[in-house]
């Protein structure tokens, strides 16, 4: 299996003589700087033919296209935009996609938080146009929010025992869409019931701006609309009541009250039961080890 400890380990065999060999240039010994400028140097360059060898050891053995849409925001801060689906993707699928035989399909390796609903539907839009919706959605961890939206407009979902999408709260201006209009409905019930708590309430709605309730609502709806236009146009394009089928998986992963929180994990089984197409990555050991070997 190639976990994380092994990748490093590979890696490191690589470019540690790599480094040790540029180490031995007498111009480095009274230049320092210039030193370590040539092991950053090393370190990008092997990085990026180690990260694409792993990716042609993947297409290798399903004979499809690949690209991986993998955000770092486990290891960074939270918070930070970039880190989250945004309109600047689409210039890189574009990069990623140009020179492709789009006829081969898609699999799209994809590790997100999520992010904005809109420049979810531009990206999946542009993806379903290229590829004529053959496209499979690999989950080496977790597709969250508008991953999972993504995700949803695939004809297939694989899955690890450690992987997990997550409910369909999309995000308005970084905050939970469903947490904003739920709270919102609750300070009108509790201040109605109770006129002593208005006091409490205020201080909280009041950092609300002008129409941002509403807007929340508007998200909520669009990708409501979104996904199960997604899953009827594909992954259930041929099931019999494909309306009610992604009604009913729209419904569970858009109710925040049965999700409970925004970043609540479903993993296979619990999709399976929702009812979406998902097959077991282990059930093919090599293609396991080639996809988590490529994500570590």
């Amino acid at each position: 299996m190639g976990d994380f400890t092994k990748i490093e380990k590979e890696f490191n065999s690589i470019v540690t003589p790599k480094i040790q060999q540029a180490a031995k240039n007498p111009t480095f010994t009274i230049a320092p700087a210039q030193m370590q400028n040539e092991i950053n140097n090393i370190l990008r360059r092997e990085s990026t033919l180690f990260r694409f060898q792993k990716m042609k050891d993947v297409c290798e053995i399903t004979k499809r296209n690949l690209i991986c849409y993998v955000s770092p925001w486990l290891q960074r801060p939270t918070g930070e935009p970039a880190l989250s689906i945004n309109d600047n993707d689409m210039n890189g699928f574009m990069n990623a996609i140009s020179g492709l035989d789009c006829k081969k399909g898609l699999d799209l390796l994809l590790h997100t938080p999520g992010g904005g609903v809109t420049a979810t539907e531009s990206i999946v839009k542009y993806l379903r146009e290229k590829f004529h919706n053959d496209i499979r959605v690999i989950v080496p961890h977790m597709a969250m929010s508008a991953g999972t939206m993504i995700a949803c407009a695939s004809k297939q979902i694989i899955m690890g025992k450690e992987s997990s999408l997550g409910p369909i709260d999309p995000q308005y201006m970084g905050v939970p869409a469903q947490g904003v209009v739920l709270e919102f409905s609750r300070a009108m019930k509790e201040t109605i019931q109770s006129p002593d708590k208005s006091l409490i309430w205020r201080e909280i709605i009041q950092q609300y701006r002008p129409t941002f309730v509403g807007e929340c609502e508007n998200a909520i709806a669009l990708a409501k609309d979104l996904a199960t236009n997604w899953l009827t146009t594909c992954m259930f394009k041929n099931a019999k009541n494909k309306e009610n089928k992604a009604h009913s998986v729209i419904s569970e992963l858009l109710d925040h009250s049965a999700s409970k929180f925004h970043d609540r994990h479903y993993d296979y089984e619990a999709c399976k039961k929702l009812g979406l197409n998902v097959i077991r990555l282990e059930r093919d050991q090599n293609l396991q080890d080639k996809v988590l070997s490529l994500y570590h």
